[in-house]
């Protein structure tokens, strides 16, 4: 609960509890623009480490980490090619264009995966007519996928793929822990077939704010450059980055419980007439709930008014996103005001 309320708007809300602020306060700092800041590099080191890369760069946002990706993968005029339901393409602000000077080629993926023959099928003729492709994106899990888990055989056939086109690839990896943990799939083994891949430290684990992006230590200089030239570069920033650091100590192992949490969730609401719940779609964190006829803000505004607060995300659906501040316990109280506000 926070702030006196069920929150299951998104696992973005999470607060640092005491012993990470804790660990806020005591953190070692220095100019990080100047290489200064040694807990920003330990940070960075257990990163790369965790995800078997060369090397790893501290940023504010997801969207900053894959942004620096790209740019750094890519020329202008280029093609990149993504789900249409991309976190890259839906909620970034049009910088593929605007930072990086690509054009987007989307895919139409189940949940937020597609396959190695429509990846093959997007690929446009090598004439001066079309942009060249240049980079594969693949969002692992998948948000508006719902949560879903790349099945590590589809992320090999497509990545293989794309190789022999001669296309390099990015994972948008920001609830990659999620993926690993509902999967049994490390991390490595997944990052392994990417050259550059982002991961997220403030929604599942529970960091104020920051991510970073992963990959060969060529590629992370260049990500480095467009990241200073972005606004992107911070100084004394050790005490977000020893948020982080606690927050992979201490949090990763943890996510089974929002995983379970979101499962008896899914099953509890299956029972309740008038919505419609894919029982099979939540592998992972996060429910879409379909509200048949229903206003899907209006009923959002009675549950909020009960003291659960989850996103409209549609005129008929609505998200739920179970994450560290929500019990097992509380789980039943959701239930409950769902079935007294239908």
């Amino acid at each position: 609960m926070l702030n006196g309320k069920i929150d299951l708007r998104s696992d973005t809300i999470t607060q640092p509890d005491v012993a990470m602020r804790e660990a806020m306060a005591s953190a070692v700092v220095g100019d990080d623009v100047l290489g200064d800041d040694p807990t920003v590099q330990e940070l960075e080191r257990r990163t790369a480490e965790l995800l078997g890369k060369e090397a790893a760069l501290f940023v504010p946002s997801g969207t900053m980490a894959n942004q620096l990706a790209i740019r750094s993968l890519t020329r202008p005029g280029d093609a990149i090619l993504l789900d249409a339901n991309a976190h890259i393409y839906c909620y970034e602000a049009g910088a593929p264009a605007a930072l990086a000077g690509v054009q987007v080629s989307l895919l139409d993926g189940r949940r937020g995966q597609f396959t190695a023959a429509q990846l093959k099928a997007a690929l446009p003729p090598k004439d001066d007519h079309f942009a060249p492709p240049s980079l594969v994106c693949i969002e692992n899990t998948h948000n508006r996928g719902g949560g879903s888990v790349w099945p590590l055989a589809q992320i090999e056939s497509v990545t293989s793929t794309a190789r022999q086109h001669g296309l390099a690839l990015h994972l948008d990896g920001a609830r990659l822990w999620n993926a690993a943990e509902a999967s049994g799939v490390s991390e490595p083994e997944y990052a392994g077939h990417f050259d550059t891949v982002s991961v997220c430290f403030s929604k599942g684990l529970g960091a104020p704010v920051g991510s970073a992006l992963t990959g060969s230590a060529d590629v992370i200089a260049k990500a480095r450059f467009y990241r200073k030239q972005q606004g992107g570069a911070m100084r004394q920033v050790g005490v977000l980055a020893a948020a982080a650091i606690h927050a992979l100590e201490h949090n990763r192992t943890r996510l089974a419980d929002d995983h379970a949490n979101c499962r008896a969730l899914t099953n509890g609401l299956a029972k309740l007439p008038g919505l419609e719940i894919d029982a099979a779609g939540a592998e992972t964190n996060m429910l879409f709930i379909g509200t048949g006829e229903r206003d899907a803000a209006a009923l959002a505004k009675r549950l909020d008014d009960s003291g659960i607060r989850l996103l409209a995300t549609g005129p008929h659906m609505l998200r739920a996103v179970t994450n560290l501040t929500v019990t097992a316990g509380e789980i039943p109280e959701v239930i409950t005001a769902f079935g007294q506000v239908l």
